[in-house]
């Protein structure tokens, strides 16, 4: 009878079969959650004013944005967008979390551009009744890397948007939008009536706006933007008055 060999001890050197090994699989912890307005604006009531700079990053872009549309110029919308969440961290106490702290932040930056807004008008005002000449505020001609790029991409947009009219449209709309040729000018190189140039213009614009209206759509979240440089410069310049005032609190 044939036996059965004995099962082999294995040595204390020998490797494991894969099926015995351990798992050394490495289990990541999940990345740890985004803290809301709301957690961000404890820790701030809680003493701790760094925290603030997070809810500027986040709400810079928007509040720029609000009140550009109200005062028409970037440098003035700047000093409201500053000056906002400077009553904001003054009254952050008063925020009941009766709606969400962006809602709240968007009140207090409308306000404050409206309220400028109305100073504006009312310094005109006297100065009309003086017999003065209205003192308006000055536009920088010189543009921005911003509106130097916004610039190059509507040229590109209008280029494209024209590039996609079919022929007899898009010869037509060349020569009369782009070369500014008259509508005889244009009827002579073309060989056409004039009706037939104004139809076809007529025509071709309409192509072209709505070609151009679907991408502008498609686009606008991109307007307006206030990041980079721009941005960092109101937090480093809120922080810094806000450290002030928190010092001077504190002697």
């Amino acid at each position: 009878m044939v036996m059965d060999p004995l099962p082999r001890s294995k040595s204390p050197n020998e490797p494991a079969e894969a099926s015995e090994r351990p798992d050394l699989r490495v289990v990541r912890a999940p990345p740890e959650p985004t803290p809301s307005d709301e957690a961000i604006v404890a820790l701030v009531l809680a003493g701790d004013v760094e925290p603030f700079g997070v809810l500027m990053r986040r709400h810079n872009q928007r509040l720029f944005r609000v009140t550009r549309a109200i005062l028409k110029h970037d440098a003035e919308a700047e000093d409201a967008v500053q000056q906002a969440y400077l009553s904001a961290f003054m009254h952050l106490a008063q925020f009941a979390g009766g709606s969400r702290f962006a809602t709240w932040l968007t009140r207090i930056a409308l306000n404050e551009a409206h309220a400028r807004a109305r100073r504006r008008a009312r310094r005109a005002e006297v100065e009309l009744e003086a017999g003065g000449e209205v003192a308006m505020i000055p536009r920088d001609e010189t543009p921005t890397p911003e509106e130097q790029s916004v610039g190059r991409e509507l040229t590109r947009l209008l280029e494209d948007s024209i590039d996609a009219l079919p022929e007899i449209y898009r010869v037509v709309v060349m020569l009369r939008e782009v070369q500014e040729l008259n509508t005889a000018e244009t009827a002579a190189c073309l060989g056409l009536s004039e009706e037939a140039v104004r139809v076809r213009l007529h025509r071709g614009k309409a192509l072209l706006r709505e070609a151009m209206t679907a991408r502008l759509e498609a686009g606008a979240p991109s307007a307006f933007a206030f990041l980079g440089a721009r941005c960092d410069h109101i937090v480093a310049t809120v922080l810094e008055r806000l450290r002030t005032t928190m010092r001077s609190a504190q002697h």
